[in-house]
């Protein structure tokens, strides 16, 4: 486990002159850092970054700027153009050299990933960085106008009335697609390749929601192997101290919260959770070690697991 500061520059600092305008209106924005610190730790230059769930492109558009190349697949046309727009930047800034950028997105569901990719790519990404949609409490902007209080916006993924969006489906299936995605993963993973899941616990109902555990679990369901759980702060870190970057949704929900009673704080961090294929495609004596070994002795994320496993086999069905 290791800490990463990835939020000493202000997320708008480190999209600036690099996204477009249209960009802003994500409701969950990866911050670049992120990505940059796992790009560069987890892959060699000229190596593919995937990220089956890409939003705007935040993963492909910094891999390219650190000379690796890039696929990505987004469910929402709208924001397939803002990630192919963002790419168009970077081939405007001359990102790639002669050679030009290599990346591209394709429009679909990452749940059918296998027939969704084309045969390429199979077995030559080296790493995989990406995040499920979670959390409307933490996402979203707003504006304030006289006698109408603080009004959100830009804190939904599409038509609500679209089950096919996993956004717009309970925690549960939600897992149970997940599971899918990353068990689709591993046809296009190289051997030993590393899958990077940006992730925080949300409140449901005012039910804490503990998703790192049960992607932890989903991971293990999909047959990878957990190698890693990491912390990467959305705060800067001060001499003494982290100085939180909270938006001003989130200090609002803050507040209403504890006036509610719940004592909540503002979000410091968000895990890292990184898992890793087999070493070759014979080892899955080493994976299930490994699984034995990591296994939580909590009984509740066992049971998570086994749910997991069971209703990603009913959604296969």
């Amino acid at each position: 486990m290791s800490v990463w500061t990835t939020a000493q520059s202000s997320p708008a600092a480190q999209r600036k002159n690099k996204y477009t305008p249209e960009s802003t209106a994500h409701p969950a924005k990866m911050l670049p850092e992120v990505v940059r610190h796992a790009v560069t730790h987890y892959t060699r230059p000229g190596e593919l970054v995937l990220d089956p769930m890409c939003g705007i492109g935040t993963t492909l558009v910094e891999a390219v700027r650190l000379g690796r190349r890039a696929v990505g697949v987004e469910y929402e046309p709208h924001w397939v153009k803002v990630a192919r727009a963002n790419l168009d930047v970077a081939r405007e800034q001359d990102v790639g050299g002669e050679k030009g950028i290599d990346a591209r997105v394709f429009h679909g569901d990452a749940r059918q990933l296998v027939t969704l990719l084309p045969p390429e790519y199979v077995g030559q990404v080296a790493l995989v960085v990406t995040s499920p949609p979670y959390g409307p409490s933490t996402h979203g902007q707003v504006s304030v106008a006289p006698g109408e209080g603080v009004q959100k916006y830009h804190h939904l993924y599409g038509n609500t009335l679209d089950r096919g969006n996993l956004a717009n489906i309970g925690h549960h299936r939600l897992l149970a697609g997940f599971t899918r995605i990353l068990a689709a993963l591993r046809t296009f993973l190289k051997p030993g390749g590393h899958i990077a899941i940006t992730i925080r616990p949300w409140r449901e109902h005012a039910e804490l929601i503990d998703l790192p555990s049960k992607i932890l679990a989903c991971g293990r369901a999909a047959g990878l192997i957990p190698v890693e759980r990491n912390v990467a702060l959305l705060a800067r870190a001060a001499e003494t101290d982290l100085v939180a970057r909270g938006s001003f949704f989130q200090r609002d929900f803050i507040r209403k919260q504890r006036e509610a009673g719940l004592p909540l704080h503002l979000i410091a961090h968000e895990d890292v959770l990184v898992f890793r294929t087999a070493l070759n495609r014979q080892s899955s004596r080493e994976l299930r070690r490994s699984q034995r070994e990591l296994r939580p002795r909590r009984r509740s994320v066992s049971h998570v697991d086994a749910r997991v496993a069971v209703e990603d086999e009913a959604v296969a069905a």
